[in-house]
């Protein structure tokens, strides 16, 4: 029982942290698509240490000039 438990917490975390890859690359692309770069975008490395990682997407610091394309494009 403990064993399969495990095995679908594995696949649980996998499947999160491959949903959070794939998150940060279209985002990536649709801010490239609007002009704005965030140099720092990635997935928070210390959510990816816990036992059964939940990934948080860190979105990183930009520009003033960047924050204000941002905010005109989601505005």
């Amino acid at each position: 029982m403990r064993a399969a438990q495990e095995a679908r917490s594995a696949q649980h975390s996998t499947a999160c942290v491959e949903e959070a890859e794939e998150t940060v690359k279209e985002l990536r692309g649709a801010l490239e698509n609007a002009g704005i770069m965030l140099p720092t975008l990635r997935i928070d490395p210390a959510t990816l240490a816990r036992e059964a990682p939940c990934p948080l997407v860190e979105l990183g610091r930009c520009s003033v000039e960047t924050a204000a394309r941002l905010a005109a494009v989601i505005g």
